[in-house]
């Protein structure tokens, strides 16, 4: 495998998070986001979640305050309502702006262009439309639909922090305990087959689609 250089460009690179739901980043992204926390300790990590209303507000909110806990992260939670983004596409677009406004991160983690699920897909595409130069890595939700794809892009993980990954999601978001998708052994197969693609020294990797790269 060809390994891209480690460094984002500084000591303290600032990276966006974007998830549509309540538990999208740390199932997309979480253990890259440790990994580069571990990396990367001065990271500034600006925290997304666009849908979060009741006790998944609380959820997520307390999810993110544990992962980045002792680190430089500011943390914003939105209620759009779930399932619906297309329809908000205009309080979306303007909460996007803002973002691109008064943000110029190094590194953006998002929802997957071609994920089947709407409001996913609805958060890639904005993320797109407002950061137009910008690395973009897009990460995946496993789900029924079967819209995992192939992704071309890994975060190698050590199985000490697959294991933080997974002992979060279980531990921090008890609403979704009831879906027979969200198991240990779920997430635990796709840092292992993406591991396995990859060539992982450790076996285990999260994948991303780098749709753009400037290489030099």
């Amino acid at each position: 495998m060809i390994r891209a250089l480690a460094g984002l460009g500084s000591s303290a690179p600032a990276v966006l998070c974007l998830g549509a739901h309540s538990d999208d980043l740390e199932i997309g992204c979480g253990g890259t986001v440790l990994r580069l926390l571990h990396d990367y300790p001065k990271a500034r990590i600006h925290w997304v979640v666009l849908s979060a209303a009741g006790d998944r507000r609380g959820e997520a909110t307390a999810s993110a305050e544990a992962l980045l806990a002792g680190f430089d992260a500011c943390i914003e939670i939105a209620e759009f309502e779930d399932r619906f983004f297309p329809q908000h596409q205009a309080e979306l677009k303007r909460f996007f702006d803002r973002l691109g406004r008064t943000l110029s991160p190094d590194l953006i983690v998002t929802h997957h262009r071609a994920d089947l699920h709407q409001d996913h897909r609805t958060v890639a595409e904005l993320t797109w439309e407002t950061f137009r130069n910008h690395l973009v890595l897009e990460y995946e939700i496993p789900k029924y639909d079967g819209d995992l794809g192939q992704p071309n892009a890994f975060v190698e993980l050590p199985r000490e922090l697959c294991t933080r990954k997974i002992d979060h999601l279980l531990r921090m978001f008890p609403s979704q305990a009831s879906k027979y998708w969200f198991t240990d052994e779920t997430f635990w197969a796709m840092l292992r087959l993406r591991g396995v693609e990859c060539r992982s020294g450790s076996g285990y990797a999260e994948a991303f689609h780098a749709r753009k790269l400037l290489l030099m």
